[in-house]
């Protein structure tokens, strides 16, 4: 089966599973529900400053369209705006399988650039000159950085086990797994997959894939409970930072309630109310209709 590869699914980018990709979040009710803020960013504008700062917070989660230019530069600004007064978080990066931790320990501590940075611990999949800014900044004030990804390897073995597979036993009792994962949170998750691979899927695979995102959310905020006492920003696609069915709804199992979260999303692009508590717009970046190809066949491949 084709891979497919859709810039506005939260994994299309990322990892392959059982010859497919998996996807981001189109999400709709939302558990916690406060009142999106937007603030608008219009073409030809990118040194343009933030007229709204972020809401200081112990944790940020801050997300991101994996291949726009604009996304990275305006999380950029909100991010580096809060490190330049002083705050010192840990950056939890979803860009990092977990395996290479302490391959980025070493090169954080041993590199002086982004690129260097990159060649001893990255991996393929990432635009990774978007992600120089962050890496200098992080260098550059001495910040943590964790590798809060779980690998593809894992990811499947999850498709092939469940959770069990990629998440440790300890913590899928603080989360209070499998129990924890409500029905509306399975079913948004399950229509995010399928979506996001076109109605491709043979309809068995769906849920399994769905399992594989689970595990990637719960490691992620298990890392950013790890680094909240000194503060933490995840920055991660914007289907792993929405609050219905995202990396907060871990946080939540885990208690804990000073976060922010903010999306980056492009002029047009559906948002629902929930879905963040500030909402960045960019100007479209162009890329090809990843769905175009497979809209004259058959249907969803069985």
């Amino acid at each position: 089966m084709k891979r497919l590869s859709n810039p506005h699914s939260t994994f299309g980018r990322r990892w392959l599973l059982v010859g497919l990709c998996a996807v981001g979040l189109i999400l709709s009710a939302c558990a916690h529900n406060p009142a999106s803020q937007t603030v608008l960013v219009s073409s030809g504008s990118a040194q343009q400053a933030v007229e709204e700062p972020v809401r200081p917070a112990s944790i940020w989660l801050l997300g991101e369209l994996h291949d726009s230019p604009m996304v990275h530069h305006r999380r950029w600004l909100d991010l580096s705006q809060r490190v330049q007064a002083g705050w010192r978080p840990a950056l939890v990066m979803e860009h990092f399988d977990r395996e290479r931790q302490a391959d980025l320990d070493a090169a954080m501590a041993q590199c002086n650039s982004a690129d260097c940075v990159v060649q001893r611990a990255g991996g393929a999949g990432w635009d990774w000159p978007l992600l120089a800014p962050v890496l200098d900044l992080a260098l550059r004030h001495r910040l943590p950085v964790v590798a809060a990804n779980v690998s593809r390897a894992d990811a499947s073995r999850v498709v092939r086990e469940g959770l069990g597979a990629a998440i440790p036993l300890d913590w899928m009792q603080r989360f209070g797994l499998p129990g924890s994962l409500m029905p509306e949170v399975k079913a948004l998750l399950e229509q995010a997959v399928d979506q996001g691979h076109c109605g491709q899927l043979p309809p068995a695979l769906v849920p399994r894939m769905a399992q594989a995102q689970v595990a990637r959310d719960v490691w992620m905020a298990a890392q950013l409970q790890q680094h909240a006492a000194r503060g933490a920003v995840l920055l991660a696609g914007n289907g792993h930072v929405r609050r219905s069915a995202g990396v907060p709804h871990w946080l939540r199992q885990l208690g804990l309630q000073d976060v922010q979260v903010v999306g980056y999303e492009e002029e047009g692009a559906e948002v629902r109310p929930g879905d963040y508590d500030q909402l960045r717009r960019v100007p479209v970046h162009p890329r090809p209709d990843p769905c175009a190809g497979l809209r004259m066949g058959s249907g969803p491949a069985r």
